[in-house]
């Protein structure tokens, strides 16, 4: 049996070492850590000499390469392969700095031999740095035709599977297929990944679970997603079988990107909807708290390669169709108008030839004239809607030809053979205007191609005799419902299901005066050439970087199984809150402060507010501990909180400490002068209006506190609401005394100068006037309110209110940013450790008690 030593450390940290040894290639491209040994046991991490940076490099996965592949005539000869292109992932090597390095990993369009796929993975390796990811046939069928193609895309494009025929059921073994083609993604980017220094960006709908499973074996990865396709509303997605997977899967990267901010807004009311999860606006940034971990909005529609539309302009072949085009369509006195599409049920073919044939009919000035070209390219996916789609194009082109066309005219051209890029180009050169009516695209850059080839050279100017830069002109009409819409203001937008207003559109883009349409060319070209793929590609990598800039400086922990894993992220100096830790230092303390919110700390968030009988008992026992001073600060009434916790010596900050009192017996003092509640006044009437057009809100009013509760509204609309009333509150209340805030689904209204803070410095306060200096301080809470109380807590710790060696502990409940250093998972925690702390309590009386029994039965004997 043949030993094999173990070379690298790391991978026999990580297990790497039990695995088949990768490929010498990709050995090399994952850079090795700059460590040498020097003595026994010691690692240098300074080389020996200089050596430069490492140079940047971003692996790059989507479900295809950016390679055109040729199969051998014969057996014995090898593959050949060279770059597509026409490919969006292949322009990002074009337009990005010198110094990004750029590492390809996806499938090859043909199928390729088991027997050749070593040699073909090398070949690629050597010669293009692609690495492929060769899925078994039975795994490929159901990963792209079946899950991505009958379930995600048109899910994606707002069709729902309402009967077989349209999209067809779930199918759980094409959702196996999917996470399996996904995992084999995954382990071809651990092949060849440096996660210290490699950036990884992951493309599209196909892989949407690739990022749990890189992010389960790297938690620091620097991971973008890109997603191309639209993102569909929260009532669209939510019909999707395993709508959470995909979106935890979503959320283990770092940095999400989408073309519209619609896209994203969708995006985030799912996460809202159905995790739970907020988002906030930091600086720009639009940001989502995932488990500690900031996960990033990108918005940024992609663009065109220019340098290659310029090339492909100046191509004597594209100069000869152009002159051939000319020819065949202007020297009759033939306008163009121009369609280029897939052909698919979401290109909106169809109502493109509805509205032609409505244009005509209308419009018979045009007859003779007008003619569409539509270059209707092969549907990506297959099946009986592709079929169903191709039968009625032939179909209607047919008959509007039959009913308008006459003797050496055909008001409609259908191209259905794919073109030569630059062919397609001449097309746009010679179009008066394009014409995009899809019902549902993630992006479409065929107008920005428009565009771009309408601004044509020197020598197509010649052709179309435009003698100066400013004549030149192009007219979009394109549905309001693709990805490029928002970004092309000066386009004719259009409702494609509405027939007679696209024939309006197309008509008055047609004879829309000439300056006009020079000033709607002009500012789209500004705006098509400075937002190019490049622009695209380096600002997404800017954000990938500047969000992950801090991974290091933060611990990460993976919790969770199979798709529901996730990575708790925190500060270093935020810590979970040790029970045997406090424990002990609970049981050393002489004199003990505990300060503790009520509502989502002690008592989970329910619909019965109403503590359990343990927690009563918890805080009976801690309260009958003389050393301890134990306050219960809430933002409830007092009543309420006096018939709850029947307990003799607890202390109660009753909303949020405006009344507050040391004892059950004693009497309720107020931490602020008595406040004037004639505010309510203004301020109820207002609520009411909230709470009739918010259905699900409800109106708190206590003494000094009023409230608009949210908890069982929609959602969005009740964070929409609570925005709103918050500006409309504090507009009316502007000269009372008192402050608005907005707590977790509520927005409050109470006296100024109110906070947990004044109760914490007036608990701590009344305990040193009685000589009594805590030497342990706990405070736990769960909400904003509380964060005064953590703030006040630490200030405390340097000055002359607490024991010199005091231990104090300030504890939020749940992983999020505060101003607590410790923190707890849930109130089930927080229970236990009360539990903990009372049976400490318990023993200490116990023991306390024999001591005494042991003394007096020793002054008998004497």
């Amino acid at each position: 049996m043949v030993s094999r030593s173990y070379s690298n450390l790391l991978d026999l940290a990580t297990g790497a070492a039990d695995q088949a040894p990768a490929p010498a290639a990709l050995g090399a491209l994952r850079r090795r850590l700059p460590r040498v040994v020097t003595n026994s046991g010691l690692i240098d991490d300074s080389p020996a000499s200089p050596s430069p940076a490492p140079r940047p490099r971003t692996i790059v996965v989507a479900n295809q390469l950016p390679i055109r592949s040729h199969r051998p005539a014969s057996p014995e000869e090898p593959w050949t392969f060279d770059w597509d292109e026409d490919s969006l992932l292949r322009h990002l090597h074009h337009t990005s700095p010198p110094s990004m390095e750029f590492i390809y990993i996806g499938c090859l369009r043909d199928d390729i031999p088991q027997a050749d796929q070593d040699a073909v993975a090398q070949a690629l390796l050597d010669t293009h740095n692609c690495v492929p990811a060769f899925l078994p046939p039975d795994i490929a069928e159901r990963y792209y035709h079946g899950f991505c193609k009958q379930h995600l895309w048109p899910l994606f494009h707002y069709m729902l599977p309402l009967s077989p025929d349209l999209g067809g059921r779930f199918d759980r073994s094409l959702w196996q297929a999917y996470v399996s083609a996904n995992k084999i993604f995954a382990d071809k980017v651990l092949e060849v990944i440096n996660p210290d220094d490699d950036f990884v960006w992951v493309h599209d709908y196909h892989l949407m679970v690739l990022p749990t499973f890189l992010r389960k074996r790297f938690n620091r990865i620097k991971l973008g997603f890109f997603l191309h396709s639209p993102f569909p509303s929260s009532e669209i997605y939510k019909t999707l079988p395993v709508r959470e997977e995909l979106l935890r899967a979503l959320l283990n990267s770092d940095l999400i990107g989408f073309h519209t901010f619609d896209y994203a807004r969708h995006f985030l009311s799912c996460c809202g909807r159905m995790l739970g999860l907020s988002y906030e606006s930091k600086r720009g940034h639009i940001c989502l708290e995932y488990y500690g971990r900031t996960v990033s909005i990108k918005i940024l529609p992609v663009g065109v390669h220019m340098e290659q539309l310029k090339t492909v302009l100046g191509l004597p072949e594209t100069e000869a169709k152009v002159a051939e085009l000319m020819e065949k369509y202007m020297g009759k006195g033939r306008v163009v108008m121009l369609g280029v599409d897939d052909m698919d049920i979401f290109k909106g073919i169809s109502l493109k030839l509805l509205a032609m044939e409505e244009l005509l009919r209308q419009h018979p000035e045009w007859r003779g004239k007008l003619v569409l070209v539509q270059v209707a390219n092969p549907a990506r996916g297959r099946g009986k809607d592709v079929a169903e789609v191709q039968a009625e194009t032939y179909g209607m082109v047919r008959r509007i030809n039959e009913v308008y066309g006459e003797p050496g005219y055909e008001p409609v051209v259908l191209i259905d053979e794919p073109l030569q890029f630059y062919e397609r180009v001449a097309y746009y050169v010679i179009a008066e205007v394009c014409l995009v009516t899809a019902v549902r695209d993630g992006m479409n850059l065929i107008p920005y191609e428009y565009i771009v080839s309408r601004q044509g050279n020197e020598t197509l100017d010649r052709m179309l005799r435009q003698g100066k830069p400013e004549e030149k002109k192009s007219m979009l009409v394109v549905s309001e419902f693709i990805g490029c819409s928002p970004s092309l203001s000066g386009a004719v937008r259009v409702n494609p299901w509405n027939i007679e207003a696209v024939a309006d559109a197309m008509e008055s883009a047609l004879v829309l005066p000439e300056s006009e349409k020079r000033l709607r060319h002009d500012k789209h070209f500004r705006y098509v050439s400075t937002h190019d793929v490049g622009y695209w590609a380096n600002s997404f990598l800017q954000d990938l970087e500047r969000t992950c800039k801090d991974h290091d400086k933060r611990r990460c922990w993976g919790i969770g199984f199979g798709l529901r894993f996730r990575v708790v992220s925190l500060d270093l100096s935020f810590k979970k809150l040790s029970l045997e830790s406090i424990l002990m230092a609970y049981r050393r303390a002489k004199t003990r402060a505990v300060l503790m919110d009520y509502d989502g700390t002690l008592m989970p968030q329910a619909i019965n507010k109403s503590p359990s009988a343990e927690s009563v008992r918890i805080l009976n026992s801690l309260c009958r501990d003389k050393n301890n001073e134990v306050y219960l600060c809430s933002g409830y009434d007092r009543r309420t909180l006096h018939e709850w916790f029947p307990c003799e010596n607890l202390g109660i900050a009753a909303e949020h400490g405006y009344f507050l009192r040391s004892k059950r017996d004693a009497e309720w003092q107020t931490c602020i002068a008595a406040a004037d509640c004639s505010w309510k006044q203004i301020a109820e009437p207002v609520m009411c209006l909230y709470r009739e057009t918010t259905d699900g809100s409800t109106i708190e009013d206590r003494e000094t506190i009023l409230v608009w509760n949210y908890e069982d509204a929609d959602p969005d609309f009740g964070s929409c609401q609570a925005k709103e009333l918050v500006d409309h509150l504090e507009s009316v209340l502007a000269n009372e005394p008192v402050s608005v805030k907005t707590t977790s689904h509520s927005v409050e209204v109470k006296p100024q100068g109110v906070s947990k803070g004044l109760v914490a410095r007036r608990m701590l306060a009344s305990m040193q006037e009685r000589g009594q200096c805590p030497d342990f301080v706990l405070c736990i809470g769960d909400d904003k309110s509380d964060e005064d109380m953590f703030q006040l807590i630490a200030t405390a710790a340097c000055g002359e209110s607490l024991a010199s060696k005091a231990e104090v502990f300030a504890c939020t409940v749940g992983r999020k940013p505060s101003k607590a250093k410790y923190y707890l998972d849930d109130a089930a925690e927080v229970v236990r450790l009360m539990q903990g702390l009372s049976y400490v309590s318990e023993e200490l009386a116990l023991a306390n008690h024999r001591d005494e029994d042991d003394d007096s039965s020793l002054d008998v004997w004497e």
